[in-house]
């Protein structure tokens, strides 16, 4: 799974599809930063995962803009942060939100640019961008974890 692979989506349904078939490969302790303009489809992705590792419903799959973090229970957690509102890496570390990252389950990161400085290089980064409509091009870049 080593390198880039990039992908067009032409619906939500379709983004989501690839969100839970992508979850489905993904081992404990991963981590998974994204990167995209508002609207771009994060948290859509997202659903996919989190239906693909938990119990939750995709409709129940929620970005946590204000609290940022939304924890979903399954055979595998996936905790799910927002970090939009962040200032920095101090800020998610004051949280205690790093003792997630290493806590078992899929630790999912929209605006993980904010933390940068404090991600691995072995963690997978998606960046996402809105082509028009409902059409997303969705970049996947492996870290050295799936190398």
């Amino acid at each position: 799974m080593a390198g880039v692979k990039e992908y067009t989506t032409a619906s939500a349904e379709e983004t989501i599809a690839l969100g839970r078939s992508f979850g489905k490969t993904l081992p404990a302790n991963s981590i998974i930063c994204f990167s995209g303009d508002l609207a771009a489809g994060k948290t859509t992705f997202i659903k996919g995962i989190a239906s693909s590792l938990t119990a939750v419903e995709v409709d129940d799959v929620n970005s946590p803009t204000f609290v940022y973090l939304n924890i979903y229970e399954g055979a595998r957690k996936v905790f799910h942060f927002d970090l939009y509102r962040l200032k920095n890496a101090d800020e998610f570390l004051a949280l205690g939100f790093d003792e997630y990252l290493d806590a078992g389950g899929v630790s999912c990161i929209e605006w993980s640019e904010r933390i940068n400085s404090i991600i691995s290089p072995e963690c997978v980064r998606i960046e996402m961008k809105h082509m028009g409509g409902d059409q997303r091009k969705i970049v996947i870049t492996y870290g050295s974890m799936n190398d």
